[in-house]
């Protein structure tokens, strides 16, 4: 007879988004689109990340990441939002914490304001629309440095 223990279970994989201590990689979840930050945020906590907050547009962002601080170990910040937009939220939150690891979330065809942030010191970058496989890697290739 074939015990329980004998087959593998795909279900006790470790979570991707456990440090190696195995606390949750807290997330900040910047975009004005209710929809992407939802659809980040199950992709990130089906995962085991913990996302820690969420703000809609980069004023929001900058006053949150403040508030988290030094409890946010990563960013994902759209780049068109109402208010204040994700590259100059990206700049505030660099003159704030020059460590901070920003990830920008961009539509297809904004390639030019991407190279701008990453140039401005944003660690990657996520085209939308969202690919799950496509969102870890970025994110876990910058906090798994």
């Amino acid at each position: 007879m074939i015990a329980k223990s004998d087959m593998p279970n795909l279900n006790d994989k470790k979570p991707e988004g456990l440090k190696p201590e195995g606390t949750p990689y807290r997330v900040l979840i910047v975009d004005d689109s209710m929809f992407i930050a939802k659809q980040l945020g199950q992709i990130l906590t089906s995962e085991g990340f913990d996302v820690v907050g969420t703000a809609s547009d980069g004023m929001q962002g900058i006053e949150k990441y403040k508030e988290l601080f030094p409890a946010v170990d990563l960013v994902t910040m759209d780049i068109t939002m109402p208010q204040m937009d994700g590259v100059s939220a990206l700049e505030k939150i660099l003159e704030f914490d020059k460590n901070a690891a920003v990830v920008m979330v961009s539509a297809l065809g904004k390639e030019d304001v991407v190279k701008k942030c990453l140039l401005m010191g944003a660690k990657s970058y996520i085209v939308k629309p969202l690919d799950r496989k496509k969102v870890l890697e970025r994110i876990l290739s910058i906090l798994k440095k």
